[in-house]
């Protein structure tokens, strides 16, 4: 009477994965990864070093430290985790596998470890985005399963996450139990001790106009849009007036306006 356990994931179908728990827990293969090349990242050389070194080092079997990357919204956070996976595999084929685990499945991250505990496949398990309101208890479950719980992580499993709180909840929700609990120290070091569990910190901040235009200028090359530097950099400032801010992912959808409006395609 009790359900089938589930079938072993072939791990070498493909570079990347989603993980559905639900109905039945699988490992659902992507065939293409929605991915810009490393280079084309502008503006984050520190944090694309840091993090591209961590994931050779652990692609080819050395110790490596999970990673939060956390700052300004449409920096290219994510962009630069799929980014890392791609030329880490590039530099040794078939070496590192990306699973994505959405945010609302964090609760069943236990049940993903153990079925790549059994693969001698390194994987890299990635979540977008990740951060929790209040009565969100799922935060506990993800301490125990980074550092602290008696199996502790797999060897060959690292932790990505990207998120727009440095501490991945959110500031009321930390000040109010400073303001209500019995013990206000204890109580907020145990909602902010979640951050503590990556060792690798990666801030990402607002950019200034010559990075917006290092950005622009990348993608407007690598496309060939047949455009001089003035009208590219009078285009982009009143795209970016008009959007309100500048950002990488501002510099995308610039240049996919752009492109439209010249007749040149490009590859996503």
């Amino acid at each position: 009477m009790a359900p089938p356990l589930p079938a072993r994931p072939d791990m070498g179908a493909a570079d990347a994965f989603v993980w559905h728990p639900l109905p039945t827990p699988r490992l659902a293969p992507v065939r293409r990864v929605s991915a810009v090349d490393i280079v084309l990242l502008k503006g984050v050389e520190r944090q694309k070093q840091i993090l591209l070194d961590n994931t050779l080092r652990f692609a080819r079997g050395l110790p490596a430290n999970n990673a939060m990357l956390w700052g300004a919204r449409g920096m290219g956070k994510s962009s630069l985790v799929k980014a890392a996976h791609a030329a880490a595999n590039a530099a040794a084929p078939g070496s590192l596998a990306l699973i994505e685990i959405h945010r609302e499945d964090i609760r069943t991250l236990p049940d993903l470890l153990n079925i790549l505990r059994e693969e001698t496949r390194r994987c890299l398990v990635f979540c977008d985005d990740l951060s929790f309101e209040k009565e969100d208890a799922d935060y506990k479950a993800l301490k125990s399963v980074l550092d602290g719980g008696i199996e502790g992580r797999p060897a060959n499993v690292l932790f990505y996450a990207t998120s727009n709180r440095r501490h991945l909840m959110p500031r009321d929700m930390i000040e109010n139990e400073r303001s209500t609990a019995i013990s206000p120290g204890e109580s907020v070091e145990e909602k902010v001790s979640l951050s503590d569990r990556f060792g690798l910190w990666i801030g990402f901040h607002n950019c200034d106009q010559d990075t917006f235009f290092a950005m622009i200028e990348g993608y407007a090359a690598t496309f060939g849009l047949p455009i001089g530097p003035e009208e590219l950099h009078a285009a982009a400032v009143e795209w970016s007036v008009t959007r309100g801010g500048r950002s990488g992912r501002v510099a995308w959808q610039f240049i996919q306006d752009l492109a439209g409006r010249l007749g040149v395609g490009i590859a996503a």
